[in-house]
């Protein structure tokens, strides 16, 4: 645990947010793409479009050149969804992320950072940050934050624009071409060879900075590091387990970060890889049809299996996502039994 420990204190003592009066530099020359996550029980009701269409004149007025409004958690429906969208953001040029987040409360909390030219999107170290307990707070603060600053972005839009998923749902765009193989990596099957190789299971946090921009989600944002390391402990104590009842081979808790070269080199060539949203999300971004769901709006957890020297990944023969983290756990490790 001491490694877990180490890693989140590097994280979290790199990763704070400091409120400043004035709005860095960069937000004011250069592209932004606005990520925002929004409690569905917040008052008054608030989707994550709503906000943008409210927080978009503010964003201008104070300099900014938001090109791009996404749902946060469309994004990090998983490693490899974030990893296109990092590509795309790439292509276009995007200088600033910008999170925006709406917690259970009402409280909303904006970030400005740096894009960091790569999968991980963000960097871990400082962000420029507000914070308000309505919307209209939350625009005056912004506008005068830009107050005095001289701002080279001269054609922002002046509406918000909304992009079809990189991945799954609407056809793409000829630029989003090139990102799409993300979905067919993603195959129905159970993988061979279990027995051969360890199986690698990762704790919350253990994929490191590609899971930083999870921390700006509504349920997950302003967590201390020794909530999430008690989070972690009985983690690992709930999955050994699982797996010493449903698993019958050899298995590696992974507490740090760990190259696939690593992990290859020490027979790890599988990973247990946990992914979190809507239902219909989750199936489309995974190369499956949603329209027999009953609830595309439902929030499940889905395993799948990581082969990492063919960089493929295994979902199973059968659709076993759930809402109880545990019993899909349980759905997908009963069903890798399935003989094909």
């Amino acid at each position: 645990m001491k490694y877990i420990s180490t890693l989140f204190l590097i994280l979290f003592s790199t990763f704070q947010s400091f409120g400043q009066s004035t709005l860095p530099e960069h937000f004011l020359d250069g592209k932004a793409v606005i990520l925002i996550s929004s409690a569905p029980n917040a008052r008054p009701p608030l989707d994550w479009k709503n906000i943008a269409e409210k927080i978009h004149p503010a964003l201008i007025e104070a300099g900014g050149d938001p090109i791009a409004y996404y749902e946060l958690e469309e994004i990090i429906l998983s490693e490899e969804i974030q990893a296109a969208y990092g590509k795309s953001f790439l292509q276009r040029m995007v200088r600033n992320i910008v999170t925006i987040t709406r917690k259970g409360n009402g409280d909303f909390f904006i970030n400005i950072m740096e894009f960091s030219g790569n999968s991980h999107i963000i960097n871990a170290g400082t962000q420029w940050s507000l914070q308000a307990n309505n919307m209209e707070v939350l625009q005056e603060k912004l506008i005068a934050a830009g107050k005095g600053q001289r701002s080279k972005n001269l054609m922002a839009l002046d509406v918000p624009s909304f992009l079809p998923p990189l991945v799954g749902g609407a056809e793409p765009s000829p630029s989003q071409a090139n990102n799409l193989p993300v979905s067919s990596r993603f195959i129905a099957k159970n993988p061979l060879n279990l027995d051969v190789f360890k199986l690698g299971i990762p704790l919350s946090g253990a994929s490191g900075e590609a899971a930083l921009l999870t921390q700006f989600r509504y349920d997950l944002l302003g967590k201390s590091s020794d909530q999430i390391l008690a989070a972690q402990k009985a983690e690992k104590a709930s999955l050994e387990s699982i797996l010493e009842q449903y698993y019958p081979y050899e298995t590696v808790f992974l507490t740090t970060i760990r190259s696939d070269k690593d992990l290859i080199a020490n027979k790890i060539q599988f990973v247990l890889t946990r992914v979190e949203g809507r239902e219909a999300d989750l199936m489309e971004s995974m190369g499956l049809s949603s329209e027999t769901l009953p609830d595309k709006d439902r929030i499940v957890v889905k395993y799948y299996i990581k082969f990492l020297v063919r960089n493929e990944l295994y979902i199973g023969p059968v659709w076993d996502a759930d809402p109880n983290g545990k019993q899909a756990l349980i759905n997908f490790l009963q069903n890798l039994k399935i003989e094909e």
